[in-house]
């Protein structure tokens, strides 16, 4: 393993730009990864052509990997970056969202999660040392603690015992880690929770630092984008500047703004891919709909002002066609356009917070951004 998990390079204001170090490679941060939930990133894009956007780190799900096609098949063909033909680190969920998410099929006790397959019903059990062993077999590069993830609304009381019960998950999950020797080639990063309370979250955030991980998520915020910051500003005080920090799940370009502005380093999200698939894009001008009929005549590009050639070689006149005729590539063209936009304000973030110049990057994104199409 690395002998350190982050390097801060500059910082403007709470803003940080630095470098996640991994064995397969430095990552530069703040970082957006795509989602390639089951070993594939939706809307027909391959991992390569991500690669070729700029992204340097992607995510995967260990939960979806081990139903299927299993961890150990996998680590046949040489690990799960072979596996897909990714020439990069991978991050991986270790399945504390999904829990949440397909909460009428599982049950939770001390010892773990137990789901229903999503695929034939079978049990699938999860435990804190189980998700460490998965996540080591498909040879990754950042694995995740298992959590669990508080519903919304909740009462204090019952936020507490889930936060308080995730941490000692991930002493488990650390014990594993270390005992196994999977630290010598892979990061494990805690994950906070203690949904929107703050005395709970600043809880969280000592209590997983005390136990020294590589690196330090802050988990939850998906049941409500609207509050992040009640999450995330409790938590950041109390964690160690020589980490990275990762907001899970999050979110719209503002979001991803919004957080780097608080202190956040690492993100995932699944609405480039998924918006795409549907047509919808996210522009300089804000959001557009391109299966909107105010398009049929358009001869505007996707956008013009984005650096890549898809956004500005296809026009959102041929984009309504193809949505309007079931075509597949319309799909795939959105979702390299969404993919290529976040990877830009990833880059333009970066940017402009080696210069110092992140508040004005800042206003100015968002100034545009809210002019709406």
């Amino acid at each position: 393993m690395p002998q350190k998990s982050y390097t801060l390079l500059h910082q403007d204001g709470e803003a940080r730009r630095g470098v996640l170090h991994t064995l397969r490679g430095d990552v530069q941060t703040p970082l957006f990864m795509p989602v390639a939930t089951g070993g594939a990133i939706k809307g027909g894009v391959a991992a390569m052509e991500v690669g070729n956007l700029g992204f340097e780190l992607i995510l995967a799900n260990a939960y979806h990997l081990h139903v299927r096609p299993g961890e150990e098949r996998i680590k046949k063909f040489g690990g799960l970056a072979q596996f897909m033909g990714w020439d990069g680190p991978i991050l991986t969920d270790s399945g504390g969202y999904q829990a949440w998410s397909m909460a009428k099929t599982n049950h939770i006790t001390e010892e773990g999660i137990t789901f229903q397959s999503h695929v034939d019903g079978s049990p699938v059990n999860l435990t804190p040392e189980k998700v460490v062993d998965i996540q080591s077999a498909l040879g990754i590069d950042v694995a995740m603690v298992l959590d669990e993830c508080s519903d919304y609304p909740c009462s204090h009381e019952q936020a507490k015992l889930s936060m308080r019960r995730s941490m000692r998950w991930a002493n488990r999950c650390r014990t594993r880690w270390k005992e196994t020797g999977a630290n010598e080639s892979m990061l494990l990063f805690g994950i906070g929770q203690g949904s929107y309370f703050g005395d709970l979250r600043r809880e969280s955030a000592r209590i997983l630092v005390d136990l020294d991980f590589p690196g330090y998520a802050i988990g939850g915020v998906v049941v409500d984008f609207s509050r992040t910051a009640e999450a995330v500003l409790p938590s950041i005080p109390h964690l160690p500047v020589d980490r990275p920090r990762y907001l899970m799940g999050v979110g719209t370009p503002p979001d991803l703004l919004n957080a780097v502005r608080m202190g956040i380093d690492m993100f995932d999200c699944v609405l480039p891919t998924r918006n795409g698939r549907h047509g919808r894009v996210f522009t300089t001008f804000g959001e557009v709909n391109l299966t909107a009929a105010r398009w049929k005549n358009s001869d505007d590009p996707i956008d013009a002002d984005n650096e890549s050639a898809v956004s500005r070689s296809y026009s959102r006149g041929y984009m309504r066609h193809l949505f309007g005729i079931g075509e597949s590539l319309g799909g795939r063209l959105a979702t390299l356009h969404n993919l290529s936009f976040y990877g830009n304000l990833m880059k333009g973030m970066r940017r402009s917070i080696e210069e110092g110049t992140f508040a004005a990057f800042k206003a100015d994104f968002e100034m545009k951004y809210a002019v709406g199409q």
